[in-house]
């Protein structure tokens, strides 16, 4: 037994009951060390005859949260949980466990396989496996339904979700609820064992009730909702082995689990989970933010009220301004609506609704924002606008005021020259719907202070969301990105393919919309204004990629909000427009295009090039810091599948070689818009690849 197994599992014996308690900061992952020291202490307290119950608990602010995922894609090291939550379940000696904080994963198994579970409460289990692209792989599929059911053991493999112990009680997955320190709780629970009046029973002499109603019925909703993913469809089969002998299941489930764990998918999925943490490293960290105790929000329309219901939920006071009272009305009804949703939802309280909107002050002269700590303008996407509006928050806003502005394209830069304040002033790119969505990019300008820069990872954290830091440029990060590649899905039209082939083959690779549906979605006309802003700049030999989309637009079909764009609509039902057929081949005759076929596969190739092509000039250009930031601006923002890792991600696993490849052969047809960024080119000479730049970073 090593140092670090002494420090991370301690056994005290106290009379009668030996207390083993985990130590293993800052959430007690089950690390080879702790496997081991539990499995010693498991072993050492059955040899010595002393003790007549065994009580594990665990120190500090939580329970097992979960496997150390580090030692995933490392050579195993003994004990494997599954084998160690075996030795725990037949200890001839009963096992109480007493869980705090969040019992997750491994965690949740660890106490699944003791004799009882006695939580503190307000505590939380989970089995998120499936999140990262895995499913339990040390009993979980196997005890919950003996437990609580099948159809709880389905709702918590596929949902991932984290369960308050209040509701796990009523499942069966605990025996009791108590108060107090772990190791108080311990004590008694262990104690009640000896009195007879906690019972203990090991879960592997329990039979699972069969449900092949719940099991098809699971079956089908992932097949509709997650077709393309691994490891939800392998917990299903798991779970439904669970009806035989326990060891036949859990053969089962460590195989289905192993397989998982050699997926794609699943490094597309750790890769994402890891992402969202590391972007909030930035230059600006050490930075101390400004205080924000109150934010005002220009322009009361979709994204403002978005904001201000985003701000709101944070419990930070909104000021709303708006030019007329029409309009602030307007407002107020939408944020409104939206915490009513938020109450249907069963998110928030009716009480709660009433309290947050009380935190609402409308107003409709920007002279009402003279103390606020923040404000965010959310109006028009035209520089003259947003110059006149911080030319004057200048002169009405206190010293050290930050003032943002929502945009999706424009010069935070020539913004910000209008004023006396630069180094106040930032970009807060949110994105649509606010107050749902969970990405913001926080655009930094050159004059913007570090600490500014640092209040807005301050303000994502506090409304819920993930900042990604981005440089100034026309669109950032998502939106550069997003106007280059847009323009292949119009080239395939125009070359031959249709709108409704196009999006059903990128859905079919795990987009959630394809582009078209996304454009009718968010609007057509906001394309078309960009596309018209940039047309005097834009380059003589370079393809236009507006000609059918234009058209469109000329027509006041701007999507869903106008009843049709690419598609047509009528409630929920969507449905092909066929005058856009005739657009599209009055367009390709002008153009003296002859159509030809694509398949799908080379659809996503066409389109997943150009998506990569431009992230890779976007790190190059230093706008994102790092390949994660981009995958994780896609991730959460433009609906790329999450399984996938992120476009950049994805490109390693092409491999930068066959990238440069396919780009030069593209190239033959448009060299204009196929170059090889000199970074991807760069990266094909050395063997490098977009995670080595990650780690380098």
């Amino acid at each position: 037994m090593n140092d670090q197994t002494k420090q991370s599992v301690t056994t005290e014996i106290v009379g009668d009951i030996a207390l083993v308690a985990i130590d293993n900061p800052p959430v007690n992952a089950l690390s080879v060390h702790v496997r081991q020291g539990l499995q010693n202490a498991v072993a050492t307290i059955n040899a010595g005859g002393a003790a007549k119950v065994i009580a594990i608990y665990a120190k500090g602010r939580t329970f097992i949260a979960g496997a150390d995922i580090t030692e995933f894609g490392k050579p195993p090291m003994p004990p494997a949980l599954p084998d160690l939550l075996n030795e725990v379940e037949q200890s001839a000696i009963p096992v109480v466990c007493v869980l705090h904080g969040t019992a997750l994963g491994g965690g949740l198994e660890t106490a699944l396989a003791a004799h009882a579970r006695v939580a503190i409460k307000g505590s939380r289990i989970g089995l998120p496996e499936v999140l990262i692209g895995l499913l339990p792989g040390a009993g979980g599929t196997q005890r919950v339904p003996r437990l609580a059911g099948i159809p709880v053991a389905l709702d918590m493999c596929l949902s991932g979700r984290q369960v308050k112990v209040e509701e796990a009680l009523t499942m069966g997955l605990v025996d009791r609820l108590d108060e107090g320190d772990p190791r108080d709780v311990a004590l008694r629970a262990a104690q009640d064992v000896l009195n007879g009046a906690l019972e203990t029973r090991r879960v592997c002499d329990i039979e699972t009730v069969a449900d092949d109603e719940a099991l098809d019925a699971a079956r089908a909703m992932v097949a509709k909702k997650h077709p393309n993913l691994v490891s939800p469809q392998a917990c299903i089969e798991a779970i439904a082995v669970s009806t035989g002998p326990l060891l036949d299941g859990l053969k089962v489930e460590r195989k289905a689990f192993m397989d998982c764990l050699n997926t794609p998918q699943r490094a597309g999925l750790i890769h994402a989970f890891f992402g969202e943490r590391a972007v909030a490293n930035v230059p600006e960290k050490s930075a101390t933010p400004r205080d924000v105790a109150s934010i005002g929000v220009i322009g009361g329309g979709t994204m403002g009220s978005g904001i201000a219901t985003s701000a709101l939920l944070a419990g930070i006071p909104v000021t709303l301004v708006e030019v007329t009272d029409e309009a602030l009305q307007r407002g107020v009804a939408t944020i409104t609506g939206n915490l009513d949703g938020a109450v249907k939802r069963g998110k928030l309280s009716a009480e709660k609704r009433d309290a947050t909107l009380a935190k609402l002050t409308p107003a409709t002269g920007l002279e009402a924002l003279g103390d606020v700590d923040l404000v965010i303008e959310a109006v028009f996407e035209q520089m003259d606008v947003k110059k006149e509006i911080f030319g004057k928050l200048d002169t009405i806003c206190k010293p050290g005021a930050i003032l943002a502005s929502n945009t999706s394209y424009l010069d935070i830069d020539e913004i910000a020259s209008v004023t006396s304040r630069p180094a106040d002033v930032i970009g807060l790119h949110f994105f649509s719907p606010a107050h749902i969505m969970r990405l913001l990019e926080i655009v930094v300008g050159d004059k913007t202070a570090p600490e500014v820069t640092a209040t807005g990872f301050a303000l994502a954290k506090r409304m819920g969301k993930v900042g990604v830091r981005a440089g100034v440029c026309d669109g950032f990060i998502g939106n550069r990105i997003l106007a280059h590649y847009a323009k292949t899905a119009a080239y395939l039209v125009m070359d031959g393919a249709t709108p409704q082939q196009v999006d059903q083959a990128l859905e079919d690779f795990g987009f959630a919309m394809g582009p078209h549906k996304v454009g009718d979605l968010a609007g057509l006309d906001i394309g078309w204004m960009t596309r018209k802003r940039k047309a005097a700049d834009m380059p003589s030999n370079e393809r236009y990629a507006g000609d059918v989309a234009d058209r469109i637009c000329e027509n006041g079909w701007f999507g869903r909000k106008t009843g049709q764009g690419y598609y047509i609509y009528e409630g929920r039902d969507m449905r092909p427009n066929p005058e856009v057929a005739k657009i599209i081949e009055s367009e390709r005759q002008k153009a003296g295009i002859t159509p030809r076929s694509f398949t799908d596969q080379e659809i996503v190739d066409r389109y997943l090039t150009a998506m990569i092509v431009e992230s890779a000039r976007v790190v190059e250009d230093g706008i994102a810091l790092r390949p994660l930031d981009v995958d994780i601006v896609f991730l959460m923002g433009y609906g790329f599948p999450r399984f996938r890792g992120g476009p950049l991600h994805y490109a390693d696993t092409i491999g930068a070689a066959e990238l440069v490849r396919r780009i030069e052969e593209y190239a033959k047809e448009d060299p204009h818009y196929w170059q090889v960024p000199d970074l991807l080119r760069d990266m094909a000479r050395d063997g490098r690849s977009f995670a080595d730049i990650n780690k380098e970073a």
